[in-house]
């Protein structure tokens, strides 16, 4: 099941605060949190006390705890990869090793006897993992998560990323990856804020368009906002989502009838299998809506990323939802609803035969 997440950085913050935003993140939707023990300087006996009121308050909203560590930290704070009960005690769910072991060590610490899940860095594009597989891990307790950025121009590219996917895929391992919300004064464990994501190419984009991106390739299975706090307004979006369909927006260039308004947002499309060069067609509008009228607006030429719903002048073809891969005339026989925004055109690479999709509505 693909999950949302959040991130906290207690060190640079209040637990009022940061329970606040546990609770807001909860209600739209959030099953998991991300936090760091990279850039915590304290004493274990602080952390401690810290950290486990934190992860209990998260657990009783129904969230899972993983905290970011490195071997620097295990030695800082004086544990053992072949004793994991310091985790245990603040009450984590597992942690995520920003940097590796020997694999050896990564496939010992996946049987603890806490249950304690391990997340290796997905983003290395290495053999680190199928080393990791070669000694035999618990597979139960074994996840990935890929790195977030803070300083601009650093982030993944797209085609690293999806090899790093697609090689942990050979193993059935979940992947996760992290988007960055927008909101005024956000932070992350690092005294940089320039956005906090995975992909270079999400950095500017709005937090429900790069996370509708990460759902549409079929690679990832939980989104976590990496810097906090997100705007209510973000999550709003975000709990618009259906991660099993890919999703688009649509900026409308008329006022659409009841008829297409139904057709746009309320009906279930899919991509016909038999795809045309020129579009994609979800067909099964035309049968639903066959004695209602779709009268002729907007009938200019087509240009790609446009949404179009057939109309009465097609009548054997009325009410069929087109979205336009290439750009062609128009007969006036189509009207053309809207066009997908700029930074969503993207998504139109996902848009395979038998392929489901929906609009949200703004």
């Amino acid at each position: 099941m693909k999950r949302l997440g959040v991130s906290i950085y207690p060190e640079h913050s209040t637990p009022e605060k940061d329970r606040a935003y546990l609770k807001l993140a909860s209600q739209y939707g959030c099953k998991r949190v991300f936090s760091c023990l990279l850039s915590v300087d304290k004493p274990r006996e602080e952390i401690v006390e810290e950290f486990r009121g934190l992860n209990d308050y998260a657990h009783s909203l129904g969230m899972e705890v993983i905290f970011d560590v490195a071997p620097y930290v295990f030695d800082r704070l004086d544990i053992s990869y072949d004793d994991l009960s310091f985790f245990h005690e603040i009450h984590a769910d597992g942690i995520r090793l920003d940097e590796g072991f020997d694999s050896l060590k990564e496939a010992l610490m996946s049987y603890n006897p806490y249950g304690l899940k391990i997340e290796i860095n997905a983003s290395f594009g290495n053999q680190y993992i199928a080393n990791i597989m070669s000694h035999h891990p618990n597979p139960n307790n074994l996840i990935t998560c890929h790195n977030f950025y803070p300083q601009k121009y650093t982030g993944l590219s797209f085609s690293h990323f999806e090899k790093c996917c697609k090689d942990i895929k050979k193993y059935n391992l979940p992947i996760a990856a992290f988007v960055s919300s927008n909101a005024p004064g956000s932070y992350g464990p690092w005294p940089v804020n320039e956005g906090l994501c995975t992909l270079e190419m999400h950095r500017e984009l709005p937090i429900d368009v790069a996370a509708r991106h990460l759902f549409a390739t079929g690679l990832v299975d939980d989104v976590i906002i990496a810097n906090c706090y997100a705007s209510e307004d973000e999550f709003k979006e975000l709990n618009k989502i259906d991660s099993g369909i890919l999703t688009f927006k649509v900026d409308l260039e008329k006022e659409l009838t009841d008829v297409e308004k139904a057709i746009l947002y309320k009906h279930q499309h899919f991509v016909r299998g038999d795809v045309s060069e020129y579009m994609v067609r979800s067909t099964q509008p035309r049968v639903t809506f066959a004695k209602e009228s779709v009268p002729v607006a907007n009938t200019r030429d087509l240009k790609r990323g446009d949404v179009v719903i057939v109309n009465d002048e097609y009548s054997r073809y009325k009410g069929e939802l087109h979205i336009v891969l290439k750009d062609m005339p128009n007969d006036g026989r189509k009207n053309v609803v809207g066009h997908l925004p700029e930074h969503e055109m993207m998504l139109l690479d996902y848009l395979e035969p038998w392929r489901a999709f929906c609009f949200i509505e703004s």
